[in-house]
Protein backbone atom coordinates (compact mmCIF):
# COMPACT_ATOMS: atom_id res chain seq x y z
CA UNK A 1 0.00 0.00 0.00
CA UNK A 2 1.26 3.32 -1.30
CA UNK A 3 1.13 6.06 1.40
CA UNK A 4 0.38 9.98 0.65
CA UNK A 5 4.16 11.04 0.24
CA UNK A 6 4.81 7.86 -1.74
CA UNK A 7 2.13 8.53 -4.65
CA UNK A 8 2.28 12.46 -4.61
CA UNK A 9 6.54 11.42 -6.16
CA UNK A 10 4.70 8.82 -8.22
CA UNK A 11 2.36 11.64 -9.39
CA UNK A 12 5.45 13.88 -10.12
CA UNK A 13 7.56 11.12 -12.03
CA UNK A 14 4.86 10.55 -14.24
CA UNK A 15 4.54 13.62 -14.99
CA UNK A 16 6.10 13.71 -18.14
CA UNK A 17 5.49 10.53 -19.11
CA UNK A 18 2.92 9.42 -22.39
CA UNK A 19 0.49 7.17 -21.98
CA UNK A 20 1.99 3.46 -23.67
CA UNK A 21 -1.70 1.95 -23.95
CA UNK A 22 -4.95 2.42 -25.08
CA UNK A 23 -8.21 1.27 -23.80
CA UNK A 24 -10.69 1.67 -26.62
CA UNK A 25 -14.38 0.57 -27.93
CA UNK A 26 -13.05 -2.95 -26.85
CA UNK A 27 -12.65 -2.04 -23.56
CA UNK A 28 -10.40 -4.27 -21.14
CA UNK A 29 -9.21 -7.61 -22.16
CA UNK A 30 -7.19 -10.63 -20.96
CA UNK A 31 -4.38 -10.12 -23.19
CA UNK A 32 -3.94 -6.24 -22.18
CA UNK A 33 -4.04 -7.07 -18.52
CA UNK A 34 -0.78 -9.23 -19.47
CA UNK A 35 0.34 -6.53 -21.68
CA UNK A 36 0.14 -4.11 -19.03
CA UNK A 37 1.92 -6.08 -16.67
CA UNK A 38 5.05 -6.79 -19.04
CA UNK A 39 5.27 -3.29 -19.46
CA UNK A 40 4.89 -2.22 -15.33
CA UNK A 41 7.71 -5.29 -15.12
CA UNK A 42 10.28 -3.12 -18.01
CA UNK A 43 9.33 0.49 -16.91
CA UNK A 44 7.88 0.29 -13.19
CA UNK A 45 5.22 3.46 -13.56
CA UNK A 46 2.89 3.86 -16.74
CA UNK A 47 -0.03 5.92 -18.08
CA UNK A 48 -3.13 4.38 -19.78
CA UNK A 49 -5.42 6.44 -21.68
CA UNK A 50 -8.86 5.74 -22.15
CA UNK A 51 -10.71 6.76 -25.31
CA UNK A 52 -13.87 8.47 -25.97
CA UNK A 53 -15.35 5.36 -27.49
CA UNK A 54 -15.04 2.87 -24.35
CA UNK A 55 -17.68 1.86 -22.36
CA UNK A 56 -15.03 1.27 -19.71
CA UNK A 57 -15.66 3.61 -16.07
CA UNK A 58 -12.44 4.93 -16.37
CA UNK A 59 -11.78 4.39 -11.87
CA UNK A 60 -13.43 0.80 -12.75
CA UNK A 61 -10.66 0.04 -15.30
CA UNK A 62 -7.65 1.29 -13.24
CA UNK A 63 -9.38 -1.22 -10.61
CA UNK A 64 -9.48 -4.19 -12.32
CA UNK A 65 -5.49 -3.46 -13.77
CA UNK A 66 -4.45 -3.03 -10.67
CA UNK A 67 -5.90 -6.15 -9.17
CA UNK A 68 -4.96 -8.09 -12.90
CA UNK A 69 -1.65 -6.78 -12.60
CA UNK A 70 -0.85 -6.75 -8.60
CA UNK A 71 -0.20 -3.11 -9.23
CA UNK A 72 -1.36 -0.40 -7.71
CA UNK A 73 -3.67 2.69 -9.01
CA UNK A 74 -1.31 6.26 -8.51
CA UNK A 75 -3.69 8.48 -10.08
CA UNK A 76 -7.32 8.55 -11.65
CA UNK A 77 -7.28 12.16 -13.81
CA UNK A 78 -9.50 12.34 -16.76
CA UNK A 79 -9.28 9.87 -18.74
CA UNK A 80 -5.80 8.53 -17.36
CA UNK A 81 -4.75 6.04 -15.06
CA UNK A 82 -0.93 6.02 -13.46
CA UNK A 83 -0.14 2.48 -12.35
CA UNK A 84 3.25 1.40 -10.06
CA UNK A 85 4.39 -1.87 -9.52
CA UNK A 86 7.77 -2.48 -8.15
CA UNK A 87 9.73 -4.34 -10.72
CA UNK A 88 11.59 -7.32 -9.85
CA UNK A 89 14.29 -7.75 -12.45
CA UNK A 90 14.46 -3.87 -13.64
CA UNK A 91 14.10 -1.66 -10.29
CA UNK A 92 14.42 1.86 -11.64
CA UNK A 93 12.81 3.89 -8.81
CA UNK A 94 13.26 4.47 -5.23
CA UNK A 95 10.19 5.50 -3.25
CA UNK A 96 10.41 8.04 -0.71
CA UNK A 97 10.53 6.16 2.94
CA UNK A 98 7.02 5.77 4.53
Amino acid sequence: MLTNKQKRFLQREAHHLKPIFQIGKSGLHETMVHEVNAALEARELIKINLLQNTMEDVREAGIQLAEGTGAEVVQVIGSTIILYKESNENKKIELPKK
